[in-house]
């Protein structure tokens, strides 16, 4: 796959807070920290102006978060989604963002819309920012990596375009109608 990127991409900082709730066997969060694609912090490291990636943010990620993202870095917690609960109190701090609709294709949640993997968000993530090469480093961790990419290319290259979290949940709004709208 051949990727055309802008001269002036910024790489990101990318930090991981890793829980341990997940099989180790298949932790995507493990296999970034492997192969020093991010550094691993504990959650007492986390700080206020860190964007931190959860699902329980009422702002979405945008394209706005880029000088944060630039400045401080992104945090991924990775944590299994059985025990997403016991995660809440890390994924509150910093600036929680949630990632708009896309959809999984790791083998666990293949096809669940939402449901991705750390791997998977943190690299959904950095396209969204404009840290397209750095995502597809990570994305190649994986041998579903490209799936993961080719399944949510339409959905990300619209949500890196859009201005602001308003626009990110307008553009969610209208592939979400697309997608199950009967009408």
């Amino acid at each position: 796959m051949v990727i055309m990127n802008s001269p002036t991409e910024k790489e990101l900082r990318v930090f991981i807070c890793n829980l341990r709730t997940c099989n180790p066997k298949i932790c995507t969060a493990s296999r970034i920290l492997r192969f020093d694609k991010a550094v691993e912090i504990n959650s007492n490291k986390i700080r206020t102006n860190n964007i931190v990636l959860t699902p329980f943010s009422d702002i979405a990620l945008s394209p706005a978060d880029k000088d944060f993202a630039e400045k401080f870095g992104i945090v991924g917690v990775d944590c299994s989604w059985n025990d997403i609960e016991s995660g809440k109190k890390i994924l509150s701090k910093g600036k929680g963002r949630a990632l708009p609709f896309l959809v999984a294709a790791n083998p666990t949640n293949y096809g669940v819309p939402s449901k991705l993997s750390t791997l998977e968000a943190i690299s959904a993530s950095l396209i969204i920012l404009g840290a397209k090469k750095q995502a597809m480093k990570i994305l190649s961790l994986v041998k579903w990596g490209e799936e993961f990419y080719k399944i949510n290319k339409e959905y990300l290259d619209a949500y890196k375009e859009a201005k602001s979290s308003k626009d990110v949940v307008k553009i969610q709004t209208k592939i979400i109608s697309k997608l199950y709208d009967n009408n």
